[in-house]
């Protein structure tokens, strides 16, 4: 109940901000009677597009908190938590990034992720299964992977890239649903006849399905990039020896809109293209072959 609350209260946000847009941008109806504005069609599909992604980033650290019920360490407790604080810290700055909020979840299964709007704003959290069952070394390099993913700018970018997509999705989904209605059925009344919303939804459906390969290749060439500036930040070593780790556990489910900057995730049921890491095996490959100079962030 929960996530459908976050996801309705998203939802209405998105559909604010994007009527406050058109309304600021003077974008009229792309339907002009029985005719198709295709101007007006792609600012529309831009406003709405764009205006999901980015304010989902915007929303990103408080949905995230809410989502997994991440505890922001606020004063450290002890030691562990002082130990969290104090690494988040000193790979920040070697990152040259602000300190990121520190957060731990519950959870039985191993994970991390990093959110935020901006590299100076942002929130590192770790689940209670990962401090468990992981060493204080292989702990760091996670932090540094996600550290990593934080100066590299991958929220926003990964923002920016769902907005294009969100973008042509609607774009061209409305574009069929008009040639659908208009050319195929014959219908010459204005407005949205029943058949275009059908149209259009199935349409949105199939080319979002498209879309998200697109999205999931990106994600997973980012994970290679954090990895790398997790073993700068941690160490190469402790970088592999934390994926190794990672191999023999089932990696714990976040919600979709952290799934991307998690240290691991599991499988998708629908093929790899759909998946947002690659898998364990190559990204350890890939470090290995890494020389020392070629370790970076950002």
């Amino acid at each position: 109940m929960k996530r459908i609350g976050l996801f309705l209260l998203t939802n209405i946000a998105v559909l604010a901000v994007a009527m406050i847009t058109m309304n600021l941008l003077g974008v009229g109806s792309y339907m002009q009677g029985t005719s198709l504005d295709l101007g007006n069609l792609f600012a529309f599909a831009a406003i709405i597009g764009f205006a999901g992604s980015f304010v989902s980033l915007a929303m990103s650290k408080w949905l995230a908190k809410m989502s997994v019920g991440a505890q922001v360490i606020k004063q450290p407790r002890n030691a562990d938590e002082q130990w969290l604080v104090e690494t988040v810290r000193r790979q920040a700055e070697k990152a040259g990034i602000g300190m990121p909020e520190v957060a731990i979840y519950e959870g039985a299964e191993p994970n991390a992720f990093a959110t935020g709007m901006t590299k100076n704003s942002a929130l590192v959290a770790v689940s209670t299964g990962l401090l468990r069952h992981m060493r204080q070394n292989e702990v760091e390099a996670v932090l540094g992977h996600e550290v990593a993913h934080i100066a590299n700018g991958d929220m926003v970018t990964m923002a920016l890239l769902q907005g294009v997509v969100n973008t042509f999705v609607i774009f061209f989904a409305k574009i069929v649903a008009y040639v659908v209605d208009r050319v195929v059925l014959k219908n010459e009344s204005e407005g949205h006849s029943i058949a275009f919303i059908v149209v259009d939804i199935v349409a949105q459906i199939l080319f979002g399905i498209l879309a998200s390969m697109i999205t999931m290749w990106f994600s997973r060439k980012r994970e290679f990039h954090a990895d790398n500036g997790g073993a700068y930040l941690a160490g190469k070593e402790n970088m592999i020896a934390a994926l190794q780790r990672l191999q023999t556990m089932q990696p714990g489910e976040l919600p979709d809109q952290m799934a991307a900057f998690g240290i691991s995730a599991r499988p998708s049921n629908i093929g790899d293209l759909f998946r947002s890491h690659p898998p364990l095996e190559k990204r350890i490959e890939a470090l290995r072959a890494t020389t020392q100079d070629q370790l970076k962030v950002a």
